[in-house]
C-alpha cells in the first residue's frame, strides 16, 4: 500500500494525504481525543482541557472538524447559549486509527 503512495505521481490524491488534511494542526487530534474520552463536551470545557488556546483558534478547529464531519455540534435555543460537541460516527471510526498511533508511540518511545 505504501508503494502505491510512493509511486503515485500526485501524493495529494492519496487517502493518507486526505486523512492528514483532516487532522493536521496542533489541536485537532487532542480535541478528538477529548471528545472520545468525555463523549459530550462544551466549548469552555474543551478550552480548559486544551490549556493555552485562544477562543478563535478553538472555534476555527471545531468548525473545521465539523465541516469534515468528524464531530457534531448541537446548539440549544436558550439564554445563555448552550452548545455541545461530540464525535460523529465518522469521527469514532477515525479514533481506532489514532489509538493505534498512540500505542505505537508508547511502545517505541526512546
Amino acid at each position: 500500500m505504501i508503494r502505491n503512495y510512493i509511486e503515485n505521481a500526485n501524493f495529494e490524491d492519496t487517502g493518507f494525504s486526505y486523512t492528514m488534511s483532516l487532522i493536521s494542526g496542533k489541536h485537532k487530534m487532542v480535541i478528538l481525543y477529548c471528545l472520545m474520552e468525555f463523549e459530550i463536551v462544551r466549548f469552555n470545557e474543551l478550552k480548559r482541557y486544551l490549556g493555552n488556546i485562544s477562543d478563535k483558534t478553538l472555534s476555527t478547529n471545531l468548525k473545521e472538524l465539523e465541516s469534515a464531519r468528524l464531530i457534531e455540534r448541537k446548539e440549544y435555543p436558550q439564554i445563555p447559549p448552550k452548545v455541545e460537541y461530540s464525535l460523529s460516527n465518522r469521527g469514532k471510526s477515525l479514533m481506532k486509527i489514532l489509538d493505534q498511533l498512540c500505542t505505537w508511540g508508547e511502545e517505541n518511545r526512546e
